[in-house]
């Protein structure tokens, strides 16, 4: 069993649960949404062990991919894939593991969602890789990142909607913002050695950029309210989602690393108050 803070389950980023959770509360809203209410038990907890599993596996693959560079960036450079506490074979068999858990897990599911789930793998097993041949590495990281939502639906038995892909594209268009302030803090390491990034890419043009992908979210969560007939503690949580974005924005000003890396955690709360605000609307 994988003690807590031991290399394997540093090398899973257990110790560091933001990025779970940052996965967790769009796959919260999705399932809320789709189910009008509290969702069936069984895929709530499917999902919700899915987030872990595939969180973790993410992270995994994406130290095997940067084993050779992490050693060059200031944050990473005490990773175990880096510092030798973890073999790069062994990395490999633990994504292969987490991989199939999680699979084992959706099989409990209806087909559809099975079939969707080689979507899920697909895009968590290729996003590491891209930042080596496209500045844009954060939009698939969004795709990812956003993928349990039409999950979500498809394993209720719902339809596909315009909800559904507004939804997706909100949580994309989030994760971008919210990656890029996390990219903000190598940016340094990675000109040096390489590395592409949206921090990279939008150079100068990085907080306007920044606030506009944040909008967009917004926007399309509030086009989902209106529409879905939600009520006002929704569009309190977007108030406060919104609060959170500018509050991030004051905080980064001078793009200090410790301020940008906090302005990235901060999201978790930004995330937060969405989901509280759509459970708390359909009790």
């Amino acid at each position: 069993m994988i003690q807590p803070n031991s290399a394997y389950w540093r090398l899973m980023r257990l110790d560091k649960p933001v990025g779970i959770y940052l996965l967790l509360w769009p796959c919260l809203w999705a399932l809320w949404i789709a189910a009008e209410g509290i969702p069936n038990l069984h895929v709530l907890s499917v999902f919700v062990a899915g987030v872990v599993l595939m969180r973790s596996a993410g992270c995994v693959i994406n130290d095997f991919a940067d084993r050779k560079v992490d050693g060059a960036v200031t944050r990473t450079s005490t990773r175990p894939l880096v510092t030798k506490e973890v073999s790069s074979k062994q990395a490999l068999v633990l994504f292969i593991s987490l991989i199939l858990i999680a699979f084992v897990l959706v099989l409990t599911l209806n087909w559809q969602t099975v079939l969707m789930s080689f979507g899920a793998l697909g895009l968590a097993t290729l996003y590491p890789f891209m930042k080596r041949y496209t500045h844009l590495p954060q939009l698939v990281l969004g795709a990812a990142f956003s993928w349990s939502i039409p999950m979500a639906f498809v394993a209720l038995g719902k339809p596909l909607s315009w909800h559904v892909w507004a939804l997706y594209l909100a949580n994309l268009t989030w994760t971008v913002a919210y990656d890029t302030y996390y990219a903000m803090v190598d940016k340094e390491d990675d000109l040096k050695i390489g590395i592409k990034s949206t921090a990279i890419l939008f150079g100068r043009h990085d907080f306007l950029i920044i606030g506009l992908l944040q909008a967009v979210t917004l926007l399309l969560l509030g086009l989902v309210g209106v529409d879905l007939g939600l009520p006002f503690v929704y569009f309190l949580g977007l108030v406060g989602c919104t609060l959170l974005f500018i509050y991030q924005r004051v905080i980064t000003h001078g793009r200090l690393r410790e301020r940008c890396f906090h302005a990235f955690l901060n999201n978790n709360w930004a995330g937060l108050i969405v989901a509280v605000g759509i459970i708390v609307s359909y009790i």
